[in-house]
């Protein structure tokens, strides 16, 4: 049995190789259905932006290599059990999946690192589990308490899923930033009470009631300079959670006076691990639990904007590199 695989082979290139499928006796063979790509992680190793030198992710058996090229990258594919090892019970056979695995046709995995498809889940909205389960992450470390006042710079896909989440919570207003008019559009019909141009931010703010400013602010942009903008946003003593990943892009950021007397703490999100404080109650599958059970209720199709055959996968990451048609979820789909 075989597979088609894709790897990243340079910066702007990609390809795709052909190699045999061997699974254990206590592997299943996964033939996939579609698989999303992740703008984030995805877009900086396409443009040779991410950091060679580190693990492409240790707490996934599929991503066993650096980000070095060439580099098979991927972590949201759904698909069908088409084969099953000797070890694995039947029941495994022709049933639907979820994997952490790279952009591939087929693949082999143990059945413990598969997420079955619920019944009223499609493929499609399946494919994006992973964005919700980091809008999951990314709500359980920012901690919204009810009446605060939250801004989500970013309304790319993590961005929406967040807001997603977070309209859920009895606070007193959810703003959502973004520069293009589209993306401030589906923030408000996600949750958001109000959508607005980055240059609009600090006069939104300016107006609020003391005490000033927001008490939780996300980053969520993916660009280094707009860190900037999201301390300035918090008030006295709020909260700035920081769930963009730069790769090597530098963030100067300016951490003068109001920043220094403002007490405004500057904290990391990374799905990869859980945050401390939760880590006595919470495990990664109760949070991917609490993920799925969210994905029925926010319009996740909306988001997918472009479906790709896989065979054209080169003209998907073109897309997102630049920005034509403002691409949000983009599939690989695989006939």
């Amino acid at each position: 049995m075989n597979r088609t695989s894709l790897y990243f082979t340079g910066p702007q290139t990609v390809d795709r190789r052909r190699t045999p499928v061997d699974p254990s006796a206590d592997e299943v063979v996964v033939e996939t259905r579609v698989s999303a790509i992740s703008s984030g992680t995805e877009l900086l190793i396409y443009r040779g932006e991410a950091p060679t030198d580190v693990p492409a992710d240790e707490t996934l058996d599929a991503l066993d290599s650096d980000l070095s090229y060439p580099v098979k990258y991927g972590y949201a594919a759904v698909g069908d059990v088409i084969a099953t090892g000797a070890a694995v019970a039947d029941e495994w056979l022709d049933r639907a999946v979820f994997a952490f695995n790279p952009h591939e046709s087929r693949f082999a995995t143990t059945t413990d690192a598969l997420v079955p498809v619920p019944n009223e889940v499609s493929a499609e909205v399946m494919a994006m589990a992973p964005s919700v389960e980091t809008a999951t992450s990314l709500v359980l470390d920012g901690r919204p308490r009810i009446g605060e006042r939250v801004v989500v710079f970013g309304a790319g896909v993590i961005g929406l899923c967040t807001v997603g989440v977070l309209s859920s919570f009895p606070l007193d207003r959810l703003v959502a930033v973004d520069p293009i008019d589209a993306r401030r559009e589906r923030a408000v019909d996600l949750g958001a009470d109000r959508a607005v141009r980055p240059d609009e931010v600090n006069g939104l703010v300016a107006d609020w009631p003391d005490p000033g400013g927001a008490d939780l602010v996300y980053e969520l942009s993916g660009r280094p300079a707009t860190l900037d903008s999201a301390i300035d946003t918090a008030g006295y003593d709020g909260r700035v959670v920081v769930g963009s990943w730069y790769g090597e892009k530098e963030a100067t950021v300016e951490l003068g006076t109001d920043f220094h007397r403002g007490r405004i703490s500057v904290e990391s999100s990374q799905v990869s691990t859980l945050t401390p404080e939760t880590r006595g109650r919470w495990t990664k599958g109760r949070r991917m639990d609490t993920a799925l059970s969210r994905l029925t209720g926010l319009d996740l199709d909306s988001l997918v904007t472009h479906r790709v055959p896989f065979d054209e996968a080169e003209s998907a990451y073109r897309l997102l590199h630049e920005q034509t048609d403002d691409p949000l979820q983009v599939l690989l789909t695989y006939d």
